[in-house]
């Protein structure tokens, strides 16, 4: 049998407490429009230039652990204009960069994110 799975992903899930909140910050954070589209009333999709989805989902908020690691990394080609942009937004526990590649954050929910400068090479 041919593998019907694809190398790719297509969504992450973040847990977030008030998913109107939620969208409206990381909405802001990447510098999308949001839409009222909240689906079954606790999921919002962000949907990113690359085919991923960012899934906020509140119904699955009180089921996690708190996380102590980044849940993934949002790329740029500029590690310190981030810097800059993370601190001035409502981002919470913001580190310093490290090996000047990344830094993590937190969302107003305690999510740990990371901004990391990767090359392509």
């Amino acid at each position: 049998m041919k593998n019907p799975i694809q190398p790719k992903i297509g969504g992450t899930f973040i847990p977030v407490k008030d998913i109107e909140v939620a969208r409206d910050w990381y909405c802001g954070l990447l510098g999308m429009s949001a839409s009222d589209e909240i689906v079954h009333g606790h999921l919002y999709v962000l949907r990113l230039q690359d085919g991923h989805n960012l899934i906020l989902d509140q119904k699955i908020y009180a089921k996690r652990k708190k996380n102590t690691v980044p849940l993934f990394h949002f790329n740029t080609d500029d590690i310190q204009k981030s810097y800059e942009y993370i601190n001035d937004f409502e981002a919470q526990n913001v580190s310093d960069i490290e090996f000047n590649e990344f830094f993590t954050f937190e969302d107003p929910d305690g999510n740990v994110l990371m901004i990391c400068e990767c090359s392509n090479d």
